[in-house]
């Protein structure tokens, strides 16, 4: 069976100079680049996944801006699927899950963003829903947290986030180890 490759919220505003500026973000996408040439040369199936504010608070990811486009660096073919979320579930209020019933896709290889948010509540939820996951901890990103008084650093939040969802959740990997198998 083939895998799908989900690719969540890889958008301008998490790149510098974007109003979410994420820790390694351009390191992250140069892998999902990787993962993606891969799976177009094995015609894989492929899902962006594109959020859009809705709040009327929101301070990035704003409907018709420069921020909310998918990166230039992996724009979508026309033949490529972009669902539209305004949850951090890929799952939640979208047609994701009944898109990949309908291709026959039990196995998921997830990448994108924020690791402790987005990719995060969508693996638990893909889990949730019965497929099969593979997280690319290298083609993800996020960012420093503040809890309390304590400021969390980025590659902590990555190393706590991954380590959550490794073994119950997913199988997570790098991509030179994905790419290898």
């Amino acid at each position: 069976m083939k895998p799908t490759l989900l690719i969540v919220d890889v958008q301008n505003d998490y790149f510098p100079n974007g109003k979410m500026e994420l820790f390694e973000m351009e390191t992250a996408c140069e892998n999902v680049e990787k993962l993606l040439s891969h799976f177009r040369s094995k015609n894989y199936p492929i899902v962006f996944i594109k959020h859009l504010a809705t709040k009327p608070n929101a301070t990035f990811f704003i409907p018709e801006t420069v921020g909310a486009n998918i990166h230039k660096s992996i724009s979508p073919l026309e033949t490529e699927t972009v669902i539209i979320k305004h949850f951090p579930n890929s799952f939640r209020e979208t047609g994701l899950h009944e898109f990949l019933q309908k291709q026959n896709s039990n196995d998921l290889v997830i990448c994108g963003a924020m690791s402790h948010m987005c990719i995060d509540t969508t693996t638990r939820a893909a889990t949730d829903l019965g497929y099969s996951c593979t997280l690319i901890a290298d083609a993800c990103a996020t960012r420093d947290l503040i809890f309390g008084e304590q400021k969390v650093k980025a590659k902590d939040v990555q190393l706590a986030y991954m380590a959550a969802l490794s073994g119950t959740f997913a199988q997570v990997l790098n991509t030179e180890n994905y790419l290898s198998l």
